[in-house]
């Protein structure tokens, strides 16, 4: 009896079945980030920082390549950190400002920009509900850019 060789089935059995093609599985990563941001026309950055008792990690005026204003703040948490550290650090810094985020919400567009980056193509998360609450209280949608590279 002649045993059969084995065909590849998936791309990666393609790849390793061949000792040309074989390769060193690489070191998956992955980065998160969120970001407070405050977007409209006119925004009154000094009157936000002072209201809010945080500085912005950055904002910029309507003009050139920007559309509108945006005043925005990053969490201080290492990006290899989950992303519930950069969602609770930035809750934490403005939990006793709330309704003056809400406030804001009347006239500008108030949000939360959470970043996830990954090199793996079945790579994925987890936030713990704890997180969630910002969200709730503040009334804005729970969204996360992915960026596979």
């Amino acid at each position: 009896m002649v045993a059969m060789k084995k065909r590849p089935v998936t791309l990666r059995d393609f790849l390793t079945s061949s000792p040309k093609l074989r390769r060193k599985e690489p070191e998956y990563y992955t980065c998160f980030s969120a970001r407070l941001r405050i977007v409209g026309k006119n925004l009154d950055f000094d009157k936000i920082t002072q209201t809010l008792g945080i500085k912005p990690s950055h904002s910029h005026k309507k003009g050139g390549k920007w559309k509108v204003d945006m005043w925005s703040y990053k969490a201080p948490v290492e990006r290899t950190r989950p992303l519930d550290e950069h969602i609770m650090a930035i809750w934490e810094a403005v939990k006793p400002r709330m309704a003056y985020l809400r406030r804001l919400k009347k006239k500008y567009k108030v949000d939360m920009f959470c970043g996830f980056q990954t090199n793996s193509c079945t790579g994925g998360f987890e936030v713990n509900q704890r997180c969630l609450g910002f969200f709730s209280k503040l009334d804005i949608p729970f969204g996360v850019s992915v960026i596979i590279v």
